[in-house]
């Protein structure tokens, strides 16, 4: 199940230019264009009228992505169209695509910034049991008090495309095979030995 609702959640992305109207409120339920994306939405009016969001959320304002990989730069930049299908479920279909820098797991240092990129189709609802009768292809998420938490969607997705596993070259690695498989430990590393796969585990584990 995922959460409508960002637990711990202490900052909010500026809005620097929200819908046709230069409007500030979030719920505002205009046509949408954005470079900051609102904080919250109201997900089904959005569908019925059959909007598309486009912008980008800072990679910093995700804590649950900063804790897995690390402080990160760059934003995220995310489409979605909010629709309604045949069956008159109401559902957001979208995609993401940012660059990480993640941590080898040799040496445990930075690799260089990599392209990510994922598209997703996530179905509406309001609560578990009609999250349950959902079909396959889509994603669940649960609204409450008919609002979404835009913040807490695009970080699950963020999370469910970092790769398991990442590795430099070998060349350009300071520890090699060799002294991995002999047991021979790496130099110490500046970035934090922080490790995503809990987190990605957590997280998958939901769906």
């Amino acid at each position: 199940r995922r959460s409508s609702y960002l637990e711990g959640a202490g900052k909010t992305n500026k809005l620097l230019m929200h819908f046709d109207t230069g409007c500030v409120n979030p719920y505002y339920g205009a046509p949408m264009l954005t470079t900051r994306l609102p904080t919250k939405v109201e997900p089904y009016r959005l569908a019925s009228a059959g909007k598309r969001l486009e912008g980008v959320i800072p990679l910093a304002n995700m804590p649950r992505v900063v804790g897995a990989i690390g402080a990160q730069e760059g934003d995220v930049s995310v489409s979605m169209t909010f629709d309604i299908d045949t069956q008159r479920r109401s559902f957001i279909e979208g995609s993401i695509a940012f660059e990480a820098s993640l941590l080898c797991q040799r040496c445990l240092g930075p690799t260089e910034p990599e392209p990510l990129s994922s598209e997703f189709l996530l179905g509406l609802v309001t609560s578990d049991a009609l999250a349950a009768q959902l079909p396959g292809e889509y994603e669940p998420v649960v609204v409450e008090n008919e609002q979404l938490d835009l913040l807490t969607v695009i970080e699950d997705e963020v999370l469910l495309v970092l790769p398991q596993v990442v590795y430099h070259e070998e060349a350009d690695c300071a520890v090699s095979r060799d002294q991995l498989a002999s047991g021979v430990e790496p130099e110490a590393s500046d970035a934090p030995a922080v490790n995503p796969f809990s987190v990605l585990r957590t997280l998958k584990d939901k769906h």
